[in-house]
Order: C-alpha cells, then sequence, then structure tokens
C-alpha cells in the first residue's frame, strides 16, 4: 500500500482502547501491515491460511478483518478509495447510473416449462437467471 494510500484509510482505522485510556492490552501488529495482508489475499485470491509469513499470522488477521467488517470499516475503506479514483479520473464522487445484466441459457427439454421462457433481445428459448446489477464505478 502506497503512503497516498495509508493516509486516506489511515483515519478511519479504530484507535485501539488502550490509547484511549480505557484499559486492555496493547496491540502487537501494525494496522498497515494488517491491511496489506488482507488486499494480497483478496487480490490473490487465496485462502486466510495460505498467508505468507511475511505477515501477522492468519487467525490475528482474521481477526481483524472481522472486526473492521462488523464495524463498517470495510464498506467504509471501499468507499473512500473509490471517491479517491473517481476525482482523480475528473468524475463525480457517487456513480449515477448503474447497469442491470441477466443471462439467459438454453434449456433442455427436461426443464420444467414454469421456468422457461423467450427472451427475444437474444433469441434464445430457455431459462432465465437472476439479473446482476453492476455499478460503473465498482468494475
Amino acid at each position: 500500500m502506497s503512503d497516498a494510500e495509508w493516509a486516506v484509510v489511515r483515519d478511519v482505522m479504530p484507535i485501539p482502547g488502550w490509547l484511549e485510556g480505557r484499559g486492555g492490552r496493547p496491540e502487537g501488529y501494525c494496522h498497515r501491515q494488517l491491511v496489506d495482508a488482507v488486499r494480497y489475499l483478496v487480490a490473490g485470491g487465496i485462502a486466510w491460511r495460505a498467508v505468507p509469513a511475511d505477515f501477522p499470522a492468519w487467525d490475528r488477521v482474521y481477526a481483524f478483518f472481522r472486526r473492521w467488517r462488523d464495524k463498517g470499516l470495510v464498506a467504509e475503506f471501499h468507499d473512500r478509495l473509490r471517491d479517491r479514483v473517481r476525482r482523480a479520473a475528473g468524475r463525480d464522487t457517487e456513480p449515477t447510473a448503474g447497469i442491470i445484466d441477466s443471462q439467459s441459457v438454453k434449456g433442455a427439454a427436461s426443464v420444467p416449462a414454469a421456468s422457461r421462457g423467450f427472451d427475444g433481445g437474444k433469441k434464445v428459448n430457455g431459462r432465465y437467471l437472476e439479473p446482476v446489477l453492476r455499478c460503473p464505478s465498482c468494475r
């Protein structure tokens, strides 16, 4: 993570209780390392237990990730970084449009008539799959 990215995320990070005088044990892990570990896992699509030895232990990384997710920080990180990328591209920070996409699949004769139909746009007689909402800025 670059220093500029860390500066954006750092403001959102929770302050440990022991620093605010609420007691508790000092944390033994750097939050920046934990964020880097989570980003590494997401980018590589690997399992939690496959965290390289350069990062803290996988169970500690997962525990912090769960805590951040439950407090809504993961969504906050995403939103802040998305806003920054959109501003750099000269766009409004909030997306103004979305794309709804669906998929129609040809169905075999054994597919029940209740779940079959005709997609006139794709000229397919078959089964309809649920639509997927795609935000243009989140691709």
